[in-house]
């Protein structure tokens, strides 16, 4: 089969697409691919790349020709190496990222915290008693990253940890941007403020899995794991731990500690993001507003809640759903070819690093008709907009779709439900524009802050 030469993005003839890159990068691909195609090149600093985008990029890497033409582990050799590890679940294809994934599985599934929705609501209210008061001015992204650590401490590893919260975030930052998507310089991990944050994260790690030690020799043998009377669960930290004492290759001593901190690092930036969109979102369509209090007022009347109440919230999943289609944390997944492969009639050859733009679709008309328009809508049948082939993918698509989707999912409903059926919150003008950043993850600026004008419950 005869290949087509695939099209260049034109650039600065020194920066190349670095620019147009940074200040929009969902944009940015969606003009490409309107302009190409679904395969295109782009040019970095020098470095050429190709783009596999569309609803044809995420239907390919849900198939068994994807699996076997791309891997992931040049984009998280430098974490792993960084921290002493051997691997890491991002950085595994194959069976090595099953054997990974079956160990985490339990951990990060809705079921995790299915039972314990009562205590999300609670953490939540802890922190809205503690940082969103009346009167005030709340940085709504730090504020949130605050709240979702102390959910992720509490609920996956038995205990909140809020004196790490910001070694956690400048850890994650250097970690994303140095090591991961490679986008400042190596040199930067000699910051000593970053030296400091790696200490005190692995420090993190460490009393974690001594504190887990501890509560496990105190406890009935027989019993189940956090089952004993004050001992919160921890399934994701149990099942790491048992996995080092039962499989010590699958998961060595090197690992464990990577692995523990994995829900601050993977879930910190981006739930702290998609709820701080969020926020901004449903307060600047006031229609939105209405019918997300009316519901949450509904939930909450009962006096507790199960996941199966989660079921009657449609306007909230549905401005969570939009939230992260317009707003989406990963707008493209990082891929190096395995071998050479021809992928819409375009050679691709093995040992090149692909961008895969799977989030395009998100923001093309021909599946969600007006889509820069906030409509809850578009997801309840019959519109049901998202089940179109390769249409809706806010967690990543293939093999590597997002371990903690359904748990992100439950988690970001509470917490958004809870805060605003509590609060009174308002947008500094009714005119605002959300301020963005694209670094270390795009989402909204750390400069965006909402007033609260009160306490409605």
């Amino acid at each position: 089969m005869r290949c087509v030469e695939t099209p260049v993005v034109r650039g600065h003839p020194v920066l190349g697409n670095a620019l147009r890159m940074a200040k929009d990068p969902a944009q940015f691909f969606v003009d490409c691919y309107r302009e190409h195609g679904p395969v295109f090149r782009i040019r970095v600093l020098g470095r050429e790349q190709a783009v596999l985008a569309g609803p044809e990029a995420a239907e390919f890497l849900g198939t068994q020709e994807g699996r076997e033409s791309l891997r992931s582990r040049e984009f998280w050799s430098g974490l792993v190496d960084e921290y002493g590890a051997t691997r890491t679940l991002p950085g595994e294809d194959g069976a090595s990222h099953k054997e990974l994934r079956d160990i985490m599985r339990r951990g990060y599934s809705r079921e995790a915290i299915a039972d314990r929705l009562d205590e999300l609501v609670a953490i939540t209210d802890r922190n809205i008693d503690r940082s969103w008061r009346p009167g005030t001015t709340v940085p709504v992204l730090r504020s949130m990253q605050t709240l979702v650590t102390d959910q992720l401490g509490e609920l996956m590893t038995g205990a909140a940890r809020p004196e790490y919260v910001a070694d956690i975030r400048l850890a994650t930052t250097y970690i994303i941007n140095v090591l991961v998507t490679r986008q400042r310089p190596r040199l930067l991990l000699r910051d000593p403020r970053y030296r400091r944050a790696r200490r005190r994260v692995l420090e993190l790690s460490e009393r974690m899995i001594a504190d887990r030690a501890r509560v496990a020799a105190g406890a009935d043998p027989g019993a189940a794991p956090g089952s004993a009377p004050g001992i919160k669960p921890a399934i994701l930290l149990d099942d790491l731990m048992r996995a080092n004492r039962e499989r010590p290759t699958a998961m060595p001593d090197s690992d464990l500690l990577i692995c523990a901190t994995g829900p601050y690092v993977a879930g910190m930036d981006t739930v702290a993001n998609t709820t701080a969109a969020m926020v901004y979102a449903v307060l600047k369509h006031p229609g939105v507003l209405q019918r997300v209090q009316q519901e949450a007022a509904e939930l909450f009347a009962r006096p507790s809640i199960t996941e199966r109440d989660l079921r009657g919230i449609p306007s909230i999943r549905g401005a969570l759903m939009e939230t992260m289609r317009l707003y989406p944390v990963a707008v493209v997944q990082m891929r190096t070819a395995t071998r050479n492969f021809t992928f819409q009639g375009h050679r691709i050859s093995a040992g090149e690093t692909i961008y895969i733009g799977t989030t395009v679709p998100h923001f093309l008309e021909e599946f969600f008709p007006d889509p820069m328009r906030f409509d809850i809508d578009r997801y309840e049948k019959p519109r049901a907009e998202h089940l179109q082939t390769g249409a809706y993918s806010p967690y990543g698509r293939g093999q590597h779709v997002c371990l903690g989707k359904t748990l992100a999912d439950v988690q970001m409903l509470v917490t958004m439900a809870r805060m605003f059926h509590r609060l009174d919150l308002r947008l500094e003008s009714p005119g605002y524009v959300l301020a963005r950043k694209t670094s270390p993850n795009p989402g909204p600026a750390l400069s965006f802050r909402v007033d609260v004008a009160g306490h409605r419950h």
